[in-house]
């Protein structure tokens, strides 16, 4: 084979990036051996003088950012589990037995009675029926019908103080100017006289009359003393108007508390007119103090 320049070789390539290209020198040596020429040995006669660098290339542009993933689907809740079952409740325990009663204390010894600051008021009498009619006559007579109770005070039984009320009321009838006297007695002894009052005419009209008492002393005749007082009204159906009287009296001569007493009241005409009329429907007795 003729010689040839290693730049008139044809170029061969072996298909493996790390393959060694030997290139065998067929001119006999004296040996009559082929020799091996290392390939570095046969660049380095062919390789020139280095070239200058040249200039970097300009970097290139940053590429987009890949978009993000989407987020995966939330797993599924898992179900609870169901709930155990109470456990059975306990035996109650046995009853203990009873402690034994204690004994009973000593009984306090009893109380004095409280003594009253004051006496015992109550109900005396009630009228419970209308009077007698008191007309057309000058008799003194009564004006209390019967009733419950009692008008009647027991001998040496009154006290220095008692008080008693007296009220009561009923109809009226009287020609002009005709005079009428109360009495409040106590048996034949009186204790209130309003003496002759005149009325004008009345007609049908309501009357009431109070009466108070106290005793102030107690004893016989001539000890024993009383005061009373009365009022005597009646209204007048065509005005509207009150009219009336009042009157009180202090017996201390024949008041006697040493004997039992009856209260009662009377009423004494001037005349016996027949427009002249009294009677009365209400009477209560009360002790006040």
């Amino acid at each position: 084979m003729p010689d040839l320049p290693i730049s008139s070789l044809p170029s061969a390539s072996t298909g493996y990036s790390d393959s060694l290209m030997v290139i065998v020198n067929y001119n006999p040596i004296a040996t009559g051996r082929t020799e091996s020429i290392p390939f570095s040995a046969i660049t380095a006669s062919t390789i020139g003088t280095s070239g200058t660098s040249g200039v970097d290339g300009t970097s290139g542009t940053d590429g987009s950012s890949g978009t993000s993933g989407s987020s995966g689907t939330s797993g599924t809740s898992g179900t609870d589990g169901s709930s155990g079952t109470s456990g059975s409740s306990g035996t109650s325990g046995v009853d203990g037995t009873s402690g034994s009663s204690g004994t009973s204390g000593t009984s306090g010894s009893s109380g004095t009675s409280p003594v009253l600051p004051f006496p015992t008021v109550f109900g005396l009498f009630a009228q419970t029926g209308n009077s007698t009619v008191v007309s057309a006559t000058t008799v003194e007579t009564t004006i209390i019908d019967g009733g419950i109770g009692t008008l009647s005070v027991s001998a040496n039984t009154f006290s220095v103080g008692d008080s008693f009320r007296a009220d009561m009321a009923g109809i009226l009838n009287a020609a002009n100017n005709e005079t009428i006297r109360v009495r409040v007695k106590t048996g034949s002894v009186v204790l209130l006289d309003s003496g002759l009052q005149t009325l004008p005419t009345v007609t049908n009209d309501v009357w009431n009359m109070s009466i108070n008492f106290t005793i102030r002393q107690i004893g016989g005749t001539g000890v024993a003393s009383i005061v009373s007082l009365g009022g005597f009204h009646y209204t007048k159906l065509s005005t509207g108007n009150v009219e009336g009287f009042s009157f009180n009296t202090v017996n201390n001569t024949t008041f006697d508390t040493t004997i039992d007493n009856t209260l009662d009241v009377t009423v004494e005409w001037g005349s016996t007119n027949t427009s002249n009329s009294i009677y009365s429907d209400i009477f209560v007795l009360n002790k006040i103090y």
